[in-house]
């Protein structure tokens, strides 16, 4: 039963809140349910175990928490990122808001323990390549290779980043900050803040798939599908209190060229779109290092990615490679009810040899 709607102020943002029926409020306690539209994705957020008066004004409340990061946290809309990434390339200091700052020092550390397979200070690279769009597929050419390696080799980096409180600064002009394989992982850990301070410890916020969990959703958990990005769903697994499920995938936004496919998941080291890997899905305590950890597994690809996963500290992974094999850990596989048909290499250590 529709209840309520509302216009944003902006056009990012459209709240949509809903009940459930009545006859399943009587078998299981009130979900309160929202969608959102931010970062390009719509965000559906689950509550339960408060009452209806407190969950319209948690709706509310993200509502305006996600408008603000949408419109300051964006890689090529002017706004507040797109100035610090200005004030870099004139080698100036500049004051950012907290959210920023904790997405740049939590980065130094994943680029860091990833081998440089994480690393947002390449928002340059990712201009070329014409992926600073919200409409894919992009048609025609690659960049040309000389372009390509022009901004390589100036090796822009997270770890050129000074922070001083909330002012950063880097002598790298090349350094152009793109937290498109964070910032929804991010929202998503402050969006479950903010649940919490307003005093519900039950809900789920998922954006397109990409979620974290807080509470046990009652008497059950609540259960989540991981996709195949060859359509479908590879399984389902129960979520645990305070977890985040992410995947990272290359199959959905890309450029064509004629009948050759560029993924929009760049390896900072070359360059160049990822291949071998189609999407990762790991499990993590937070969003913000589930996103990111996903994102430097696809760049590891099939031979790395192992390395790469003991290095970051996760034991719960699956993936899935470009002709569609599956591979997941051994913790993993505890977790995930595969569906009928769908077959995994179970391993911790990388692909197996043939």
């Amino acid at each position: 039963m529709l209840y309520h709607q509302m216009k944003p102020a902006a056009p990012i943002l459209v709240l949509l809140t809903c009940l459930l029926t009545a006859a399943a409020c009587q078998r299981a306690p009130r979900v309160y349910q929202a969608q959102l539209f931010v970062f390009g994705t719509v965000v559906d957020v689950s509550i339960q175990g408060v009452d209806e008066a407190a969950a319209d004004r948690a709706f509310r409340e993200l509502q305006q928490d996600f408008q603000a990061m949408h419109r300051d946290w964006h890689a090529w809309e002017p706004g507040l990122l797109t100035g610090i990434n200005e004030d870099f390339a004139a080698g100036r200091p500049v004051v950012a808001d907290a959210g920023i700052v904790e997405m740049v020092r939590r980065s130094r550390q994943i680029e860091a323990a990833s081998g440089g397979r994480f690393n947002p200070a390449i928002g340059a690279l990712v201009g070329l390549w014409g992926f600073h769009t919200s409409e894919y597929p992009i048609e025609g050419p690659p960049p040309s290779p000389e372009a390509i390696r022009a901004l390589v080799d100036q090796r822009p980096s997270t770890l050129d980043i000074r922070i001083d409180g909330l002012t950063l600064s880097s002598d790298n002009p090349a350094v152009q900050l793109d937290f498109g394989g964070i910032a929804k992982g991010y929202a998503i850990d402050l969006a479950c803040n903010r649940l919490r301070s307003l005093g519900i410890q039950d809900a789920i916020v998922n954006a397109g798939g990409d979620l974290r969990a807080i509470g046990d959703h009652g008497d059950r958990p609540w259960r989540v599908a991981v996709r195949n990005p060859g359509g479908g769903v590879i399984g389902s697994l129960e979520t645990r209190p305070d977890e985040a499920i992410f995947t990272s995938g290359n199959y959905e936004r890309f450029r064509l060229d004629a009948a050759q496919r560029y993924p929009h998941i760049l390896d900072p080291r070359t360059g160049w779109p990822v291949r071998g890997l189609s999407s990762a899905t790991v499990i993590a305590p937070d969003g913000l290092f589930a996103d990111a950890a996903a994102t430097a597994l696809v760049v590891a690809g099939p031979d790395d990615w192992a390395e790469v996963a003991n290095s970051l500290g996760l034991d719960q992974v699956l993936l899935v490679d470009d002709s569609g094999m599956v591979y997941m850990t051994p913790a993993m596989s505890e977790r995930i009810e595969l569906i009928e048909g769908i077959e995994a290499v179970v391993s911790d250590r990388g692909r197996p040899p043939p």
